[in-house]
């Protein structure tokens, strides 16, 4: 699909199609639109617009972001470090992990029980391949040290 965006519309229409599958953020709405060959001044003004009309929101996509990522079995941690590479703001970024509705203990608990039966290492070895899994997914040594110590409620 080699579509030329050289027009306000063509623009415009683009952002929409993207925001009509899922949220993004403007960066990244931003980056897609001008590897369509749209340019940046065209992108520019369509995404203002489309934020003034409440149809772009950094806000929303932070939500919807956690919340998926949350679901998929991904801690604060490793959600954080995608959305910065996403290019949003540090600031944005902790206000929306401080006010997910999301018990990451729970999750942490719930990730552990489906990928390790909820067995407790039996030597270091064990603890370690379990340690190491958890933490690529994103949760804090903190509390994979008091999930594996059996002491995380």
């Amino acid at each position: 699909m080699s579509l030329m965006l050289d027009t306000p519309v063509a623009v415009r229409r683009a952002a929409m199609d993207l925001l009509a599958r899922r949220e993004h953020g403007r960066t990244e709405l931003s980056r897609k639109l001008r590897q369509r060959g749209a340019s940046d001044e065209l992108i520019d003004s369509a995404l203002d617009r489309l934020a003034e009309e409440g149809l772009l929101s950094e806000g929303r996509y932070l939500e919807s972001f956690i919340a998926s990522r949350g679901r998929s079995g991904y801690g604060p941690l490793r959600i954080r470090e995608e959305l910065g590479q996403r290019g949003l703001p540090r600031a944005a970024i902790e206000q929306a992990l401080g006010e997910a509705a999301i018990d990451w203990s729970e999750q942490l608990r719930e990730l552990w029980q489906r990928k390790f039966a909820g067995q407790l290492p039996q030597d270091m070895k064990e603890k370690a391949k379990q340690a190491r899994f958890l933490a690529y997914r994103g949760f804090s040594q903190e509390q994979i040290g008091r999930l594996l110590r059996g002491a995380l409620d």
